[in-house]
């Protein structure tokens, strides 16, 4: 294994050859996929959606302030409350901005929208988890369950759902058949079982594999291209036909997977002035050996920074103690961080 700043001088390297393109990720500056964040309102709103409608556990409760974290976020004179959650072995964190509050999700948000993220949540039976949601009286994003069709051999079988929470941000059940997914989701042990994967639609497939193959070094697991009435009822976009992209870090974690839509091409890019405050910014914890270098390949890349490059955290509340705030192309958030 090359040491940390060995790894960013190859990928320099290999970016100036040309090389990188080549599907092969030349460093491996992520490790794991630890936790997907997501940004709320109302702490008190939105804690007893994920812990009671669904059977989140709470893991830690804390807020924060003062320059590091505000500089981490992009946030200046932020101070934020930040519960993290588990299901199963995977991990979501709410972040509520009690200083200063973001702006709301856009009422009229489609999810061809560039700024638009889900997590997978898997079900072992998608009858009873829809009908639990209803009881409960969730919002629908999709029409409905829905069952992808037999002729899509790579994703032949799946039963999915989407629905939101109290701010409107969507989330997805999903039921695997047998001959698909971790053998582990076949569990019958509970109805709720974990996260699978997190969503993030992207506006071009090679141009995300850049920044999360070949810049922070994730592997493609697998791909699929998804159209036809099933896949349009259940994004609710008309003419739907999506490219789909799943990744994994090397250490594992959650999987990240790209939404492409070819077809319809109205989605809206994410706002060039989003921060971390703001309702639609989620972001994604990646845990790395080394923050300042993991920063240094992002901007070698010519990616952006949200945060002045790695910022030191003495205090480790949130169990790190550097980290750097990024986006990738379409504008998603990522923490990189090194505990």
């Amino acid at each position: 294994m090359l040491a940390g700043r060995s790894k960013v001088v190859l990928v320099v390297l290999a970016l100036a050859l040309g090389t990188v393109t080549s599907g092969l990720a030349l460093a491996q500056v992520a490790n794991k996929v630890d936790s997907v964040a997501i940004t709320v309102s109302d702490m008190d709103r939105a804690l007893p959606f994920y812990t009671k409608l669904l059977p989140f556990h709470v893991v830690s409760d804390v807020e924060v302030t003062g320059d590091d974290y505000a500089r981490l976020f992009g946030v200046f004179g932020m101070r934020a409350r930040i519960v993290r959650l588990r299901l199963g072995q995977e991990h979501i964190e709410l972040v509520d901005f009690l200083a200063p509050e973001g702006r709301p999700i856009p009422v009229d948000s489609q999810s061809n929208d560039q700024w638009f993220q889900h997590i997978a949540i898997i079900v072992s039976d998608m009858d009873k988890a829809y009908a639990h949601l209803r009881r409960h009286g969730v919002t629908h994003a999709s029409s409905g369950p829905q069952v992808l069709p037999g002729w899509n051999s790579n994703a032949a079988g799946i039963a999915a759902f989407y629905f939101r929470d109290p701010d409107g941000n969507h989330l997805e059940i999903l039921e695997f058949p047998p001959d698909k997914g971790d053998p582990r989701w076949q569990s019958k042990d509970a109805l709720f079982l974990g996260i699978d994967h997190t969503a993030i639609v992207v506006d071009d497939t090679e141009r995300s594999l850049a920044f999360w193959r070949d810049a922070l070094g994730f592997e493609v697991a697998g791909e699929s291209e998804n159209y036809g009435p099933e896949q349009e009822r259940l994004n609710n976009v008309f003419g739907a036909r999506l490219r789909i992209t799943g990744l994994k870090a090397p250490d594992g974690g959650i999987a990240v997977e790209f939404l492409e839509y070819l077809a319809p091409s109205t989605g809206r890019p994410t706002a060039v002035d989003t921060r971390s405050n703001d309702l639609w910014h989620w972001h994604i914890n990646v845990d790395v050996e080394d923050a300042g270098d993991a920063a240094n390949a992002v901007r070698d890349g010519r990616f952006n920074w949200v945060s002045p490059g790695a910022v030191e955290i003495p205090k480790k509340e949130l169990g790190f103690g550097s980290a750097v705030m990024v986006r990738d192309p379409d504008g998603h958030g990522v923490l990189l961080r090194q505990r």
